[in-house]
This record gives C-alpha cells, structure tokens and sequence, in this order.
C-alpha cells in the first residue's frame, strides 16, 4: 500500500490515495499503520476518496480502528494533498466527511499550499445532537462528577462531540489517567472528546485533548474549534481566538449571526512510502 504520511500541528494521520488504490479493511489497517513501534506510526488512518457530493470524500480512522466523523487538522491536510499531488489545481474545495461536507480554502506559496481555512460549519449546541445526556438546550458551565471531582463542562459538536473543561493548569493535568474517565463517562453515548483548557486572555486560548479513539494528540483541530466556541458562549474571549495546543496554534472565529466556524491553521507532509499489509 502507497501512503503518504502528513501532519497538522503534530496531529499525524497515514493518508491514503484511494483515487487510484483501494483499502479492504479499513478499520485494522488503521490499527496496523498507527502502531508507533510496529508500523508507521500516526494518530490514526484517512483515506482520499471520490464523492458524488463533493470534490472529494474524506473517510477518517483512529488508532483503535474505529470511524471519526470529522478531524479538523486531517481536512486541512487533505486540502495540502489533494493540491500538492495534483489531484486538483482548485484553491476552493469541497470535502464529504461524516460531519458534512467542508469547505476549503487554499493558500498556495511556490506552487504548494501552506494553510489552509476550513468552514467547519456550524457549532452544534443541542445536547441530543452532540450527543450528551442533559436537560435544557445547551449544556453550558454544567457540573460534571468525574473520579470523584466536580468538573465544569461545555458541551459543543463540530461534527463530532467535544466537552471542554476550563483547569487552572493544563500543563499539570495527568491525561493519561483522566482522559479515559471522560472519554467513557455514562453521559455521552457516543464517548467524547475533551479538551482541557485554560483561558489566557481575551484572545487566546492553551488546550491539551484527550481524543476519543486515539488518547492525547498534540493537536485538534474540532477541538479546537469547540474550546474557541465554548469560551466564547462563557463570555471568556471574543468571538477570534488563538487556540495554542501542544503542536502550534489554531486560528479560531465563530461567526455567531450565521453560527459559522472557521480554522485556520497549517498541514505539512512528513514522507511518502510503501507499506505491506
């Protein structure tokens, strides 16, 4: 299998171009190429695929092998690829995803792309859409019993769920411990992804995530998207936001009358290869 793998902000994924090859069994040749002692190595697998809907489809694997709805920094990745490998020669692009369809926006510098803005669409506030098990129409500074603790939670979807947790310090959370308490907390069906985060000023945001399938990753683009959309329904920033995670930072704005998200941030390649399954 020919691959090629990227990263955005340190988020890596093995992408796969399934114009022109095809994958049989999606899910444990994820788990396969994400090994980071006895395959490849990544966050997880994405193939690039046609789409009747759009320009292309975007078909998202964790390291465990199960199926994500959406990840933000592997869209813009995509984006990077489809580009830089000539599958297109559009700077405006469309994507499928199991989140909806993206749209793309390509900044091209010596004939590669070098950022890429994401409309993530639309922040999804409704609990049963999310989804988490709550009363009311938004969950908003809820309290949430976790290992014993109370935690605050805003609960935000952009395509796929994401409860965000305001800590006073982000650097000495132990995730490794905590992150599967979330991830598998009764009240979201589906598990959840969380975002620890820590507010700095009117403008910027830190984060760490635990995500849901995959464990700490150094960046997440939804998740990024959530933390600037929950911090500012809390009234902590405004509605542009930098998101700084562990990889680089994001950059978030919420436009709130047309309840549009958009992120902008960087996707690099990190080496093509050959791989057999």
């Amino acid at each position: 299998m020919k691959f090629t793998k990227m990263q955005g902000l340190g988020n890596d994924y093995v992408y796969v171009n399934c114009m022109e090859q095809m994958v049989e069994d999606a899910a444990e040749t994820a788990r396969r190429v994400s090994d980071r002692h006895f395959g490849i190595g990544s966050d997880g697998l994405i193939l690039i695929c046609p789409s009747d809907k759009a320009d292309f489809e975007m078909r998202m694997y964790n390291a465990d092998g199960s199926r994500g709805e959406m990840c933000g920094n592997g869209i813009r990745c995509v984006g990077k690829y489809v580009y830089d490998y000539g599958l297109t020669d559009k700077t405006s692009l469309s994507v499928e995803t199991l989140g909806g369809i993206k749209h793309l926006f390509l900044e091209v510098e010596d004939g590669k792309v070098s950022l890429v803005k994401v409309d993530m669409g639309p922040a999804i506030l409704e609990p049963e859409k999310i989804p988490v098990t709550a009363e009311g129409s938004r969950v908003v500074d809820e309290p949430l019993q976790v290992d014993g603790k109370t935690f605050r939670m805003t609960c935000v979807s952009m395509g796929n769920p994401h409860a965000v947790i305001y800590v006073d310090d982000v650097q000495g959370m132990d995730l490794e411990k905590t992150g599967p308490s979330f991830e598998n907390h009764e009240r979201f069906p589906n598990r959840i992804n969380t975002e620890f985060a820590h507010v700095l000023d009117r403008n910027t945001v830190e984060m760490r995530v635990w995500e849901r399938g995959s464990g700490e990753t150094l960046a997440c683009g939804t998740g990024a998207c959530a933390v600037a959309v929950a911090s500012i329904l809390n009234g902590y920033t405004e509605d542009q936001v930098t998101v700084r995670l562990l990889g680089g930072d994001l950059k978030i704005e919420w436009d709130r009358e047309a309840n549009k998200v958009y992120m902008t941030g960087p996707a690099e390649v990190v080496f093509d290869g050959e791989i057999r399954l």
